[in-house]
């Protein structure tokens, strides 16, 4: 059965809440699954420039790097170097889909603590790793973490949050990324100068954040929604009153309940995105998490360090820019909060991809010029690519970062809404894995090229964004549909002679509604 996430009813008005601190600190817990998923991105990126780390378990490498004619573009490309990376989001695709069944069967909030104890794992696995073997093992665990992660966190604020409040509160989770990757950055800064075992304390430094969210998600409470729906109705609406902070909640008590029996009148919630008229949402909503891993925004994240270094920093010197790349990356995300529900979505997403672009070929024209074969960069274009890199980041942070995630959780109507959510999440997974597991291989084959094969994704991203994608600021989830994909030039077509959110809903709403006295 899809998963609830009403914020609105179907005329556009508010139910009554208040933002309380049950809401908050709930919100907040939660998020730090996403502060765990971006420690990971980050720590990776910053270990596999430390010259222990490569000693201990790829030793190829190393030889590599300390070669003084040693290629510029392929002293880091080896297949299990980048296995270490990617390891973790190939365990993650498949992780969410058993994620989606614990969600929908068990709940949101036994779901956010499986995901804290296979992170746990995962961090002392890889802490204590004494093989490569091992190493994977413990990327693998993290991995299942992801998944559980980010398939139950999104849905848990959502379904918490006031309606008003539940686009900064869901950008929340991806600012808790931004802040986990700087995190990782500053750790990666400060144990690189320690040795032989500085690589140990940052992959371990995961169990904090996971200790915290294990620890903080025995105190959460479980949504109304997941209640309602596994048949605790008392107690969902006991929760509803006390996150809610106002007695009256009968007429959205109602409404979850109303939405959860004409969600359980479809069987196959999977079946029913493949109609025509679920199309527009399933294409739309799995596509944009496509383009958004190929504007190249993972390369900096996951290999900044090594991006850095092949232009000819020191090591220090580059984890040290990544550290300024990641303190961008969380204040921009920052501006996605209060722009989002403002600007609107679109013009946030062309913005930036039109940004994203003139970074892209600025960088690739610069390493064309300076940065040969075995040379290293001048220092004056070095920086100003560590400036268009920023420049880069700040753009995708407030826009395609946390904005896809958004749209793909307000698109869908609420039968193929949990269906269609897994499909955004394994999409993202999956070319999240494909770009981590062939980035250095790419940069050793296209060289400065590579920069210009993102920008001809992102040109592809401009122009999806600006003529594709419905404007959904402001729009109820329940009039979707009718408001948003039925009014596109487009995709109007695919609604012609279909009954998919008027009379079918509502035969179906009047159904339930003479139960009672039948």
């Amino acid at each position: 059965m899809p998963a609830i996430a009403l914020s609105e009813t179907g005329n556009g008005k508010d139910f009554p809440a208040k933002l309380t601190g049950q809401v908050l600190v709930c919100s907040i817990i939660a998020a730090f699954g996403g502060l765990m998923f971006g420690y990971d991105i980050g720590i990776s990126a910053g270990v596999t420039t430390m010259d222990d780390f490569l000693i201990k378990f790829f030793p190829l490498v190393y030889e590599k790097k300390h070669r003084a004619k040693e290629d510029n573009y392929c002293k880091y490309d080896n297949q299990y170097l980048q296995l270490f990376t990617s390891s973790l989001y190939l365990a993650a695709i498949v992780a969410c889909f058993f994620a989606s069944i614990v969600c929908r069967k068990f709940g949101r909030k036994p779901t956010i603590q499986a995901a804290s104890v296979f992170f746990l794992i995962g961090a002392i696995l890889n802490c204590l790793a004494q093989n490569l073997g091992m190493l994977i093992a413990g990327r693998l665990s993290l991995g299942i973490g992801v998944g559980f992660g980010n398939q139950a966190v999104p849905l848990f604020i959502s379904e918490i949050a006031p309606p008003k409040y539940r686009g900064g509160l869901n950008i929340c989770f991806q600012l808790l990324i931004t802040v986990g990757i700087l995190a990782a950055n500053l750790i990666n800064y400060g144990t690189s100068r320690i040795h032989p075992y500085g690589w140990r304390i940052s992959l371990g430094g995961a169990a904090v954040p996971a200790l915290f969210l294990l620890l903080g998600s025995c105190i959460i409470v479980e949504t109304p929604a997941s209640l309602i729906e596994r048949g605790k109705q008392e107690q969902g609406l006991y929760t509803l009153r006390k996150i809610r902070g106002v007695k009256d909640v009968e007429k959205e008590y109602a409404e979850i309940c109303r939405a959860t029996e004409i969600s359980n009148l479809i069987k196959h919630p999977y079946r029913s995105l493949m109609k025509k008229s679920s199309r527009p949402q399933l294409i739309c909503g799995t596509f944009i998490h496509m383009l958004q891993q190929l504007t190249g925004i993972n390369v900096v994240m996951f290999y900044a360090p090594v991006l850095f270094q092949t232009m000819g920093y020191g090591s220090n010197a580059s984890l040290l820019s990544a550290v300024i790349s990641g303190t961008i990356n969380v204040a921009s995300t920052l501006v996605a909060i209060v722009l989002v529900d403002k600007a609107g979505r679109k013009i946030l997403l062309v913005q930036a991809a039109i940004q994203m672009i003139i970074c892209q070929c600025a960088i690739g024209v610069i390493l064309k010029m300076f940065l040969l074969t075995t040379n290293t960069m001048p220092t004056v274009p070095a920086k100003v690519v560590v400036i268009l890199v920023c420049v880069f980041v700040a753009g995708f942070a407030w826009s395609w970062g946390p904005i896809c995630w958004l749209i793909s959780s307000e698109i869908y109507p609420l039968e193929t809404r949990n269906a269609g959510y897994f499909f955004a999440v394994s999409t993202n997974m999956v070319f999240t894995f494909v770009i981590a597991q062939a980035f250095l291989s790419m940069l050793c084959k296209m060289r400065w090229g590579i920069f210009f094969f993102f920008t001809g994704w992102l040109l592809i991203s401009l122009i999806f964004s600006a003529t594709m994608l419905p404007e959904t600021k402001g729009i109820p989830i329940d009039e979707m549909i009718d408001r948003a994909w039925k009014k596109h030039w487009y995709w109007k077509s695919y609604f012609k002679n279909d009954n998919h959110d008027g009379s079918k809903r509502t035969e179906v709403a009047a159904e339930i509604e003479e139960k009672p006295a039948a």
